[in-house]
Order: C-alpha cells, then sequence, then structure tokens
C-alpha cells in the first residue's frame, strides 16, 4: 500500500517532485522512491505491509517497463509462479513486484488478471517514445487524481487532490457548479472534482498515452449486470453461498507482514465481518464512541459483537469539543467536500488503529449497495409499486441538502447558473431514470458505479491512509460483487426488510440484539451536536457569517441565517445536515480556493480539457 504520483511530457522539478512527495507522505511513510527521465517522472511513498524486505519502488527501477503502485494484489503469490514458470524473474515477494513482468507478458491486458485494490502507473521505454500507462481497480478502492493539459499534451497524477496541487500546475480554477453538485449528492459523483482542471480515473479504467500524444481511455469492464436469477437454490442456500464466499474473503485479506485489526461498529455490515474474522483467530476490534450521552450511540452492539467473537476490543472516545480543529484536519486530507458527517469519526477512528499498533484494518464498507441495504431504496421500491414517482424521494435522500432547500438558499444568479449543470453525470442520470433492469437494478448500479467510489471509497482510503493505515474491504472484492449483485429483487428487499439474504447469512453467527436491532447509519449525532452553546455551533456562525456567505455570492445570506434560525429552534435532521454541508464546504473553501472570492469573478484556465478522451 503506498501513495503515487508523477507527470508524463512535461518540465518538473526535483523540488515539485520532494513537495508532491511530502504532501501524502502520511500515506507512505516507510520510503519514498523517485525516477526521472526526460521529460517524465514516477514517484511513491511506501506503507510496507507485505514482503517488508522488498518491494522498493519503482518496480523494476533501471529496466524498460517501471511501476509505481498503491493498493494489494492478493492472487501475487498465484502471479509470481506463473511468471516465473515463464521465465521471468521477480525480484522479492512483494506483491507488486509482479507488475513489470506481467505488463511484459500480457501487455495492456495485464490488469485483467490482477485480483486486488490498485491504481496504478506504469512507464514503458521500449518504444520511441516513452509510454504511460494509468489504471484503477474494478470499483475505484484506490482513487488517482490526474490533471491533463490538453494543448501541452501533459499528464500529471497523484494519489490525494492536495498533493496533486504540489505541482503547482492544477487547481486553478475552481468548478463554479462544484457547490451544487456537493450539496446534491454530498461529493462530486464520476470523474469531477472541485476543480475545472482536476479529474478522477472512473474504476476499472486503463488510460495510455504515448510522449507527446492524445490520451486513449478505456473501461476495461461493462457496467455491472441486470439483476436475474442470481445464485441457485432457495434462500438457505444463497446465504449459505454468500456466508460461504466472504468468509474465504475475509481470510485472504486478513493475510498481511504486519498486525490486522477489524472496525466493528455495531451494525450487520462490520459485525459480520468481525464474527468470520474471528475464526481465523483475529483478536483485535475497534469502534468509536462519542465522549457525554449521545443519540444513536452503538458502543453497546460493538460490545456485543466483540464480546462473542472473544476479541480485544478498543473502544475510540473522542470529544466533541474538538471537533472544530478536527473537521479542518479532516477536509485537508479528502481535499474536497464531502457531506458525511461519519468523515470526522473515520479519521480519528484510524487514527487511533495506528497509535495502538496497527497497520491493516478490514471494515463493513460497500455491503448496504451490494444486498440493497439503504432506507432510500426500500422507500423507491415501495413507491415504485405503488405507482408513484420514486425519483425525487429518491435524490432528495441521497442529497445533503433537497432540493427545494437548495433552491431557497442560492441566489438568482447561482441557481441560474447551475440550472444548466446538472449535478449528475448524464449518462449516469439516464441509466438511473431509464436503464434496463427494474428501479432496485437501476438503482443498485447507480449506488456502486457512482456513489460508492466517490462517497465512500475515497474518503475510506484518504481517513484511513492519513494516519498510514491500510483499510480493506471484503464486500468490494469481486466474488462478493458477482455473487451479491445478480440477486433478484425479493432476495435483497421484500416486505419492508432490507438486506434479506446478508441477514440470512449472519444468522447464529452474531447477537441476537445485532440481527434484531432497527438498521441506523453508522454517523455523527450531527443533529443533537449542531446546536446553540455547542463548540459547533458557534464554529459554524463564525463561518457561515453573512458577511463571508454573501462575498461568495452562491448563497443568499439570509437564507443561511433562517436555517440557523430553525435549528435553534426545532433541530431536525434536515437542517442540521445542510448546515453541516455549508460548513463543510467553507472549510474547504478556505484551505483550498485559489480563484478569487466571489461567484463570476475567476478567471478561466487555457489549455485544459476533460481527461476521459475518447478511445
Amino acid at each position: 500500500m503506498c501513495r503515487i504520483f508523477g507527470y508524463f511530457n512535461a518540465a518538473v522539478t526535483p523540488h515539485a517532485m520532494r513537495t508532491v512527495a511530502a504532501l501524502q507522505r502520511h500515506g507512505g511513510p516507510d520510503a519514498t522512491g523517485v525516477t526521472r527521465g526526460p521529460g517524465w517522472g514516477l514517484g511513491n511513498n511506501r506503507l510496507a505491509v507485505v514482503g517488508l524486505d522488498g518491494g522498493q519502488q519503482p518496480y523494476g527501477r533501471g529496466g524498460p517497463v517501471q511501476v509505481v503502485f498503491n493498493g494489494e494484489i492478493y492472487n501475487h503469490e498465484e502471479l509470481r509462479r506463473r511468471l516465473e514458470a515463464l521465465g521471468h524473474v521477480v525480484p522479492d515477494r512483494c506483491d507488486g513486484s509482479v507488475l513489470p513482468a506481467l505488463y511484459l507478458e500480457y501487455g495492456d491486458e495485464f490488469t485483467e488478471h490482477l485480483d486486488g485494490m490498485y491504481a496504478l502507473a506504469l512507464l514503458d521505454t521500449r518504444g520511441t517514445v516513452p509510454r504511460m500507462l494509468l489504471a484503477t481497480d474494478h470499483i475505484g478502492m484506490k482513487p488517482l487524481y490526474c490533471r491533463w493539459d490538453a494543448a501541452a499534451r501533459s499528464l500529471y497524477f497523484s494519489s490525494e487532490l492536495p498533493a496533486l496541487l504540489g505541482f503547482g500546475t492544477a487547481g486553478a480554477r475552481v468548478r463554479e457548479s462544484a457547490l451544487n453538485a456537493f450539496l446534491s449528492t454530498r461529493t462530486p459523483f464520476g470523474t469531477r472534482t472541485m476543480y475545472e482542471d482536476v479529474e478522477v480515473l472512473e474504476p476499472g479504467t486503463t488510460w495510455v498515452c504515448e510522449l507527446g500524444g492524445v490520451p486513449r481511455v478505456r473501461r476495461r469492464e461493462p457496467h455491472l449486470p441486470v439483476a436475474q436469477e442470481g445464485p441457485g437454490g432457495d434462500g438457505f442456500t444463497v446465504a449459505r453461498q454468500v456466508r460461504r464466499t466472504l468468509r474465504h474473503e475475509v481470510g485472504r485479506l486478513l493475510e498481511a507482514d504486519v498486525p490486522v485489526a477489524v472496525v466493528t461498529s455495531g451494525g450487520l455490515d462490520s459485525s459480520l465481518v468481525t464474527a468470520l474474522a474471528a475464526e481465523y483467530g483475529l483478536q483485535h476490534t475497534f469502534t468509536l464512541a462519542y465522549r457525554g450521552s449521545w443519540p444513536s450511540d452503538e458502543r453497546h452492539f460493538a460490545r456485543a459483537v466483540s464480546d462473542r467473537a472473544r476479541t480485544v476490543h478498543h473502544e475510540v472516545e473522542i470529544d466533541p469539543a474538538g471537533f472544530p480543529a478536527l473537521l479542518e484536519e479532516t477536509v485537508w486530507h479528502l481535499g474536497q467536500p464531502n457531506a458525511d458527517p461519519i468523515a470526522l469519526s473515520t479519521h480519528a477512528l484510524f487514527r487511533a488503529i495506528r497509535e495502538t499498533g496497527f497497520t491493516v484494518a478490514l471494515t463493513g464498507d460497500g455491503a448496504d449497495e451490494v444486498f440493497g441495504g439503504y432506507e432510500r431504496m426500500r422507500l423507491a421500491v415501495k413507491r415504485a409499486a405503488a405507482g408513484a414517482d420514486w425519483v425525487p424521494g429518491y435524490l432528495d435522500a441521497l442529497s445533503a441538502v433537497p432540493a427545494a432547500l437548495r433552491d431557497r438558499l442560492y441566489t438568482d444568479a447561482y441557481r441560474a447558473h447551475v440550472a444548466a449543470d446538472p449535478a449528475l453525470p448524464a449518462a449516469a442520470s439516464e441509466d438511473l431514470l431509464h436503464g434496463p433492469g427494474t428501479v432496485l437494478d437501476r438503482i443498485t448500479r447507480f449506488e456502486l458505479e457512482q456513489r460508492l467510489p466517490a462517497y465512500h471509497l475515497r474518503r475510506v482510503d484518504h481517513l484511513s491512509m492519513a494516519s498510514a493505515v491500510e483499510a480493506r474491504l471484503p464486500f468490494c472484492q469481486r466474488s462478493v460483487l458477482s455473487l451479491g449483485r445478480p440477486l433478484p429483487d425479493h432476495r435483497r428487499i421484500q416486505d419492508g426488510q432490507v438486506k434479506r439474504t446478508l441477514y440470512a447469512a449472519a444468522a447464529g453467527l452474531l447477537p441476537d440484539a445485532v440481527l434484531s436491532r432497527p438498521k441506523q447509519p453508522f454517523t455523527l449525532p450531527v443533529t443533537a451536536m449542531l446546536r446553540p452553546g455547542t463548540p459547533l455551533w458557534e464554529y459554524a456562525r463564525d463561518l457561515l457569517a453573512p458577511g463571508r456567505t454573501a462575498a461568495a455570492g452562491r448563497l443568499d445570506p439570509l437564507a443561511v441565517d433562517a436555517l440557523f434560525a430553525a435549528q435553534a429552534e426545532h433541530p431536525d435532521d434536515t437542517a442540521s445536515l445542510a448546515l453541516w454541508a455549508l460548513l463543510v464546504h467553507e472549510v474547504w473553501d478556505e484551505q483550498f480556493r485559489r480563484s478569487p472570492r466571489g461567484f463570476g469573478k475567476a478567471g478561466t484556465v487555457p489549455g485544459t480539457a476533460p481527461l476521459a478522451v475518447a478511445a
């Protein structure tokens, strides 16, 4: 697991490369490797997890094919045996060391042989001009941020957005519609970021370019299939298949040359991972709580799961008085706004995991998307079955601020501006509304392909690696996806119950109190914490003061003040999440905005174009 960075067909000084490396060294504190040539450079920050004595990057240094790699290849031993049988020399047992030989054997299709999570950059100098290849894993567990300058035909990339800004060439203009996209979907979806000139490679993407040429971008996998029949057999048989597959993946993901723990929130997903990991001898679990008495406290559920699994349980308690400082640190590591209040807790939890001596942690992320676990899914299916319009309610449930409230918050000028630039990528929106399959099938495809990578996986990656912890996600593995994704609707949601197959798979493994508890999101109780008299309230009032919001020109300061007044008088989830999202955006804006403040006043960025050039 590492952080990677580099450039292609550009002139970058060694100082700039050191700057970028320093900006993401927290994710790879064990070593830094850089190699440069005419017009290109590759670099990495290493977090040693497998093959601790080897694994120096770039892999293949000095040879015709060099690779920098972020992630884990779970089938690396099988690949090593195959490559050595074919005559290749793999220098050590680090998982990434197989990559140069794998490319030499299979060319651009080498990623088809990888089983794991990754983002990588490969330089091939065998031709008349150097050739750069970038690639990402099947679901986006390891993001890669890029700036492609179409006029100069140059590329800059890094694992983290703040590090990419260290090149000094990116982030010159904030996307003016990005605030609306953020409030509509809680973080930018698709390839977009908050910047006009920075994009994220989509999951399952291969990007290839010869020096001085135009890139070719290919999605390696088709869209996720329409659910039809799924695994054969009755509900019990299907649940048993899911349990067996998940048990296998948990076992694989526990393998490391460093200490491993599991994040146990007390909900179904992480609790099931915990129970299965305990079968392999896992000893340590972690959960997070807040000092004081707050709604939705899950610590007793997590403790019950730990007691049953007989693990050493670590309860990390954080003080809400420190949230303003923690929020600023969290937003910096994310590099762009994410409206999930749990981001603060995620950052604090992984920091505690690292401080306790662990480098790898398994989590339950991805289960809701695969097995139909969200309340918004259930309500959309229910409304569609009744012949009602399910779309507005579903989209509002995705948002940080519902559409009607967004309309009231915006100035006339900003409202008119964003009307021409929808928050959702056009293709994703079309597929969600009119694509093949049932309503639940279309929603599941949208959640897996759009929301999960942007909203969850980037957050987990950045905030775990902020403390040099590798997060591993059993529910995002190919075998679990291929088994869970084709399940028919009634195996996921029926008669008001969500995740039916996964609950059945967990039967007998978890305490009854966990299996029968009402589903609730693992989140920060922001409605209770964002109230007059709390440090968070005073901090929000200061950063969202009328003078500041008016100067930016996007928000109506009177409407923002009315939101504060409503939350003070009758606290509710809608108002509190809206204020939280506005606060997060303002913290980000203060830390990262480079253009002059004020809507419509920023200059243009010449020579930039979307990264995804058609093949």
